[in-house]
């Protein structure tokens, strides 16, 4: 296409959220002139299914659940009164626990007051919470983040380390809804006893966010911590950042959550327009069956030009990548559905893979995230510095991204534009919003079920049996050392001589077995 087909292409197809500085530009995509028509009766489709969903229906048949997280952001859309109350009591209750915190009504016991925040979770337990502290902390946090997100003994012993003097000032917060889930569970028994060895009382510094009646939830009450939070069945992990799972850190960060909340109800509203041109979630979706053909024939690749932005990538993965990788349809089909994410940020990109995605295999679309003001707080213009004369490093910035665009379209690459005026609390909330929106109708289009996920319960459960062949095997270790041939024989289960292979290989490496060649035996 000429500049002047694609500026008229680009004006014909650009969807606009005038109250939140948004903009959905897919003109770069080339989907052929009848292809919205052609899908219009299948969106009319999934906005029903949504309008269901919102409405209270069963939603996830497999749990018997229905999945609420829409209404975090708005409870008159829930379809009781006593979850209309719940939402709106716990964000309350959230505001006040930080505001008690900040104000030193509540303090730990060797210190003035609480400085900085550990936060203990996995999957959408820990990608929420970084995700917002990372796009939205500053230098004058009222409280500054870490997390523990695996059950890796180095990474948790390198960031309770790294507390150093602050551990005396550290709040814990420990996030998981069955309170079973072995990362956070471990990571929690790990940090008590790093608390109580080096002096503190952990239940004095420890909140829970967790269902009601967990393992957790009994475990905070009977050791008396600081606070428990509620954690709903109606809202799945990659969905949670709305709910506690993401509110207590944003308010203990000193983030503004009601702003989060009203700009993710911003875009909520916006993608509840039933015209499917106007509805940037419905647009967005769209793009994604064109460019995989309805089957996962590309990669999605997130390329935020915004330093803020770094982990959203990151934090689509699950989000996309949990709700759509399905092996059955909704009618038990087999159809393999899913999109694989990847992506970092602009400009780095462009001296990485950005090679890859112009001249190599083009199994690919893009989607550039641009903020427009270059930094969070405007600059005025006497203050931007110039690296080239009239230009700052934000123009180039600005350049890059159309730069890559251009070089990407001229060989046939498509992209997708999401533009917003700058990146703050009420647009990383709309942000969010719109992919969870996107994330559902795609789900429709394709007949799938995005509010399960079988595939992350069956490696939970190979990772148990593990455990079991582990605790089996370690019980014949005998000071007469033995192969993993052997302890498999000894337990009854020669198929399990590769497993306790491995298993023995990592207990030498911590010297809780003898290894002697490919023999071990106990110490």
């Amino acid at each position: 296409m000429t500049a002047a087909e694609l500026w008229k292409r680009y004006k014909k197809h650009l969807c606009k959220v005038t109250p939140l500085g948004f903009t959905l530009d897919i003109s770069r995509m080339d989907f052929p002139d009848g292809f919205l028509k052609s899908m219009e009766p299948a969106m009319q489709d999934a906005f029903a299914a949504m309008d269901q969903l919102e409405a209270g229906a069963i939603a996830n048949p497999d749990e018997g659940r229905m999945v609420g997280h829409y209404w975090l952001r708005n409870a008159d859309l829930a379809p009781k009164p006593e979850l209309q109350k719940a939402i709106r009591d716990t964000v309350e209750d959230v505001k006040a626990f930080a505001t008690a915190i900040h104000k030193k009504d509540i303090i730990p016991p060797n210190a003035a007051k609480f400085t900085d925040v550990l936060s203990i979770g996995i999957g959408g337990s820990a990608l929420g919470p970084q995700l917002v502290s990372d796009a939205l902390g500053v230098k004058r946090d009222k409280m500054k983040m870490h997390f523990i997100d695996n059950t890796d003994t180095d990474g948790i012993h390198r960031t309770l380390e790294g507390l150093g003097s602050k551990l005396k000032s550290t709040l814990v917060l420990v996030i998981s809804k069955s309170g079973g889930t072995p990362e956070p569970r471990n990571g929690m028994i790990e940090a008590e006893a790093y608390f109580k060895a080096k002096g503190h009382v952990f239940s004095k510094h420890a909140v829970a966010i967790t269902g009601d009646g967990s393992k957790l939830d009994e475990h905070a009450k009977s050791n008396g911590w600081l606070k428990r939070f509620p954690m709903w069945d109606w809202v799945g992990g990659r969905t949670s950042v709305m709910a506690t799972v993401g509110l207590v850190p944003m308010a203990l960060q000193g983030i503004d959550i009601q702003k989060f909340l009203d700009g993710a109800a911003k875009m909520d509203g916006a993608t509840r327009e039933p015209t499917t041109k106007k509805n940037p979630a419905a647009l967005l979706a769209l793009m994604w069956h064109h460019a995989t053909n309805g089957k996962g024939d590309k990669d999605m690749v997130v390329l935020p030009y915004k330093d803020r932005l770094l982990l959203f990538s990151r934090y689509l993965q699950q989000l996309v990548m949990e709700s759509l990788g399905k092996e059955h349809d909704l009618n038990g089909n087999v159809v393999e559905q899913g999109i694989a994410v990847y992506g970092n940020k602009g400009s780095t990109d462009q001296h990485a893979y950005v090679q890859q995605l112009r001249d190599g295999v083009d199994n690919f679309f893009v989607t550039f995230v641009v903020g427009l003001q270059d930094t969070a707080r405007p600059l005025k213009p006497e203050d931007a510095v110039e690296v080239d004369p009239g230009v700052t490093a934000g123009d180039y910035l600005n350049g890059f991204w159309q730069g890559t665009r251009t070089a990407l379209y001229d060989k046939g690459r498509g992209s997708v534009t999401i533009t917003v005026k700058k990146v703050d609390v009420q647009t990383l909330g709309a942000l969010i919003a719109l992919y969870e929106r996107a994330v559902g109708f795609y789900a429709t289009l394709v007949n799938i079920n995005a509010y399960h996920q079988p595939g992350v319960e069956a490696g939970k459960k190979a990772a148990a049996a593990v455990l079991d062949v582990q605790h089996a095997a370690v019980s014949k270790l005998t000071d007469t050392p033995q192969t993993a041939d052997d302890l498999a024989n000894a337990i009854g289960n020669p198929d399990a001589a590769e497993p306790i292979h491995h298993i023995m290989e990592h207990l030498a490496a911590n010297k809780r077995v003898k290894k002697s060649g490919s023999k071990y035996s106990a110490l």
